[in-house]
């Protein structure tokens, strides 16, 4: 009976110690798990990183030490994690393959918060849509378009393909191309081109516009008008322009032709000539 209580004694004994050492190494790998975690969202911050993307990093890194940290803390009470590990393991692997998608939208997330192509406010081509962006989410960006509908696109669409930009630059070339009859004055058509450019004050004197023949095309001569603006006014002066151009010809004699086809009809009966 006395050897019996001395090994319940010594059991409890030695598995009491490694349970109290357990719970240390937890308490203490917590602690450490949570400064070094904050010492990579302060250096995340440091680097200007999305408020989101940082929270969500942070949060994925510590519970990743953690995790280290209670299998230590488990394997110290005499506890076998090789299985738990494996199960573990496959788990996360179905998951993963489950979640393919969402994964591959939140890497492209984490990668356009970091890498930053765009950001809110600005107008962009991507993912087979345009519009404003409204919020660069971990899974989706949300754009608002022309006319006024929310467009929810997958990151990795976005950042799988081009991306145009258009508000990067603080100036934008608005490219027209001009078709004026071959019986017109070049040096008049200029003139006038030149002309509506100069009134404009939205038009920047640097870099200069340019206005030059491009084409000598099948009904028309086509010149090329290519003033610079704040990328702001693009759109203003692009209408306004195209509205100028075609009230000062008008009012200069000058003709914007339009294309022309010309139809010949042969009669082919009784020799060419029309049996009355």
């Amino acid at each position: 009976m006395e050897g019996i209580i001395n090994n319940i004694i010594s059991y409890i004994t030695e598995y009491g110690l490694r349970v109290i050492i357990g719970i240390v190494i937890f308490v203490i790998g917590r602690f450490i798990a949570r400064k070094i975690t904050d010492v990579l969202r302060k250096f995340m911050e440091r680097a200007k990183w999305d408020v989101t993307l940082v929270k969500f990093s942070g949060d994925m890194i510590y519970f990743l030490l953690l995790f280290v940290v209670v299998i230590i803390a488990i394997q110290t009470i005499g506890i076998d994690t090789t299985s738990f590990v494996a199960v573990l393991g496959a788990a996360t692997l179905a998951i993963g393959f489950a979640l393919r998608d969402n994964l591959s939208n939140f890497a492209s997330g984490a990668l356009l918060l970091i890498l930053r192509p765009f950001e809110v406010g600005h107008f962009i081509e991507a993912g087979g849509t345009a519009g404003i962006v409204e919020e660069i989410g971990i899974f989706s960006t949300k754009l608002r378009t022309g006319d006024n509908k929310l467009i929810y696109v997958p990151n990795s669409s976005i950042f799988s393909g081009n991306i145009i930009n258009y508000s990067a630059k603080d100036t934008r070339r608005i490219d027209l191309t001009i078709g004026v009859s071959y019986e017109d004055d070049l040096k008049k058509v200029k003139e006038e081109l030149w002309k509506i450019l100069e009134e404009d004050e939205r038009v920047l004197k640097d870099p200069s516009p340019t206005v030059a023949v491009a084409e000598l095309a099948d009904s028309s001569v086509n010149l090329v008008v290519r003033p610079w603006v704040k990328s702001s006014d693009y759109w203003s002066v692009y209408f306004d322009l195209l509205e100028k151009i075609k009230v000062r010809f008008d009012e200069a004699g000058i003709s914007i032709p339009y294309p022309q086809l010309d139809v010949h009809l042969k009669n082919t009966l009784n020799g060419g000539k029309y049996d009355r």
